[in-house]
């Protein structure tokens, strides 16, 4: 399919010669064979990257990587992962370590594993995440650098993996940058670490790398699949079968390694958040068998509507970042995303912007279960280095595995390439280059970004933003009542001169729960409940409104909020405290969405 063909070209080709046992993500990860390396790993904290670099700084032959031991007793060793302490991973290593809570710099893991090498069988070493970039090691041997702090990748590490002991040494780095992506400046907590899960992947030694499936926007019962081999290799069967819909069929690979084909499917339940219906799916090559659930249903827009299965819908939403309640810490878990979702559903959202990076696959899986549709998004966020073309690769390839990892979730409707990002040519050039290349790897979902509205001329906004014609949804952030008077809500009209849905993406304002007085008085929970009030009155009056998604579902850690005794280096917009407890602004967003 051309998708997952330009996928390969583009994100693998460009480091196959930096990193030689990277190889395109796996798709559905979570349903392999698989052996967990998560649990306890042994940490050092390298302050000044000694275990890398010389004191000239040249990368050492000697660094961390190697794991030594003394061999004779006057051997000088000035490290030794085995007496360091340990941390649970998937984990970050502010909320992990007192000593670590503002750390921005190097740590090397170590974690030692027991394997037996299995004939026809292939290892691939997987990383749900590693903020922010890692250079990862197996048995002293380099296997690459990733950099981006919220995406996949592995290693095929068959050659490398030996009988007996293993050793995965990784150095993890979360200095920010003015190239990275995001860059130097954002505004949430830069949490390190090995972020998400470990796994040791075995496949045959031909697999299944990836799929997709499509339902077609027209008929509603054909079914278009893409499935990509890891080789090209001609001839191979692949029988795919959906024991609901009574399907089970067989295809051949071409010399490409790639089988698409059409599926008819006959009385096909749509996935809608009123139902929200998966059919189990088994692709099995061989003796291997591949299981998913896969929901199908279809997105479009129509002038300024957005239509679900063919009907408009109204998005009912909030933002959430990927962080722990109580505490904060990076959300891991199955148990982190129901926890999360449920405060979303009991707002009454059937819509969740995962801001600002792709949030992990347990969140947009649970989502999907729950009938909750997702807006995923990369983090091109505020001041990105726009004339960088390693900058414009790096994104390239986030939203490239961002797509590949969910392009068979049903609940995901729009990509986003970018928030609050500042007019002018380099930046319209280079996320002109990101929607173009978004729809190259998928033209079923919206393309959509979040534009900044600061100020109006006369109570008048008129939203002039010339990525107009690269995305399907206009998406807007305005915080009247905020960084403007909460009194202008009800003068201010908007004017959105395109023909295309509106999603206001975020709104609102900041309270300390807790703190009562004047509904002028900021900070007060009254404060920001007068502030929702005068907002959804005001977003009422807005031609084509088709969503909202208010900032945000809850209190969340960043270094940015430096106010003592309110702030704390929390950012107090949620419409939940950070232990959960409802501000009086939730209860007006609850009563809004009620009519919606």
């Amino acid at each position: 399919m051309k998708k997952i063909l330009l996928t390969i070209i583009v994100s693998i080709a460009v480091i196959i010669a930096v990193n030689a046992q990277e190889i395109t993500q796996l798709g559905n990860v979570l349903n392999r064979e698989k052996i967990s390396l998560n649990g306890d790993w042994n940490y050092i904290v390298d302050v000044q990257e000694e275990g890398y670099y010389d004191y000239r700084m040249n990368p050492t032959p000697w660094g961390f990587f190697r794991n030594a031991k003394p061999q004779r007793p006057e051997d000088l060793v000035e490290y030794d992962f085995d007496k360091a302490a340990t941390m649970q991973i998937p984990s970050d290593w502010n909320t992990k370590d007192d000593r670590l809570f503002f750390y921005e710099g190097t740590v090397w893991f170590k974690k030692s594993f027991q394997y037996t090498k299995k004939p026809g069988k292939r290892a691939i070493l997987y990383f749900g995440a590693v903020n922010y970039e890692a250079i990862a090691y197996l048995n002293t041997q380099i296997l690459g650098i990733h950099e981006g702090g919220f995406t996949a990748f592995n290693y095929d590490v068959t050659d490398i993996i030996k009988d007996g002991e293993n050793v995965v040494i990784v150095k993890v780095d979360n200095k920010r940058r003015k190239e990275n992506v995001p860059t130097q400046i954002f505004d949430w907590w830069n949490y390190g670490g090995i972020t998400r899960d470990v796994y040791l992947v075995e496949t045959d030694d031909v697999y299944i790398q990836n799929y997709n499936f499509d339902l077609d926007k027209t008929t509603k019962n054909q079914i278009y699949f893409s499935i990509n081999l890891n080789t090209k290799s001609a001839g191979k069967t692949v029988e795919i079968s959906i024991p609901e819909l009574k399907i089970r069929q067989s295809f051949t690979s071409n010399r490409n390694g790639v089988i698409e084909g059409m599926l008819t499917a006959k009385n096909l339940t749509l996935w809608s958040p009123e139902n929200p219906k998966l059919y189990d799916v088994e692709l099995k090559l061989g003796a291997s068998v591949l299981k998913d659930q896969i929901g199908f249903r279809t997105i479009e827009t129509q002038g300024k509507k957005i239509l679900l299965n063919g009907k408009p819908i109204f998005l009912r939403g909030i933002s959430i970042h990927e962080e722990k309640t109580n505490g904060g810490g990076r959300a891991n878990s199955t148990e982190d995303a129901k926890k999360l979702l449920s405060m979303a559903k009991e707002l009454g959202c059937n819509f969740v912007r995962l801001a600002h990076y792709p949030h992990n696959e347990y969140m947009v899986r649970e989502a999907e279960k729950q009938g909750i549709l997702v807006w995923s998004e990369i983090p091109v966020y505020w001041t990105i280095d726009w004339k960088n073309p390693g900058t414009l690769l790096n994104a390239k390839r986030q939203l490239t595995d961002m797509i590949l990892r969910d392009q068979n979730r049903a609940n995901v409707i729009i990509w986003s390439i970018a928030n609050e990002t500042p007019h002018g040519n380099d930046r319209e050039k280079f996320l002109a280059q990101l929607a173009s290349h978004a729809r190259s790897l998928d033209s079923t979902r919206l393309i959509s970004m979040a534009m900044e509205v600061l100020s109006a001329a006369n109570y008048h906004n008129k939203l002039q933003d010339n990525m107009n014609k690269y995305v399907d949804v206009i998406s807007f952030n305005q915080y009247i009542g905020w960084y403007r008077d909460v009194n202008d809500a009800p003068k201010m009209t908007w004017e959105i001169p395109y023909d295309k849905p509106v999603i206001v993406s975020e709104f609102g304002g900041g309270a300390k729960y807790g703190l009562h007085g004047a509904k002028n008085q900021r900070w007060t929970e009254e404060f920001q409940e007068n502030l929702y009030k005068e907002n959804v009155a005001m977003l009422d009056k807005i031609d084509g409104l088709a969503g909202t998604t208010p900032w945000i579902l809850k209190d969340f850690r960043s270094p940015r909020r430096v106010l003592d005794g309110v702030q704390d280096y929390y950012n107090r917009k949620g419409l939940f405290s950070d232990n959960g407890e409802k501000k009086l602004a939730f209860y007006i967003l609850q009563d809004w969405y009620k009519k919606k």
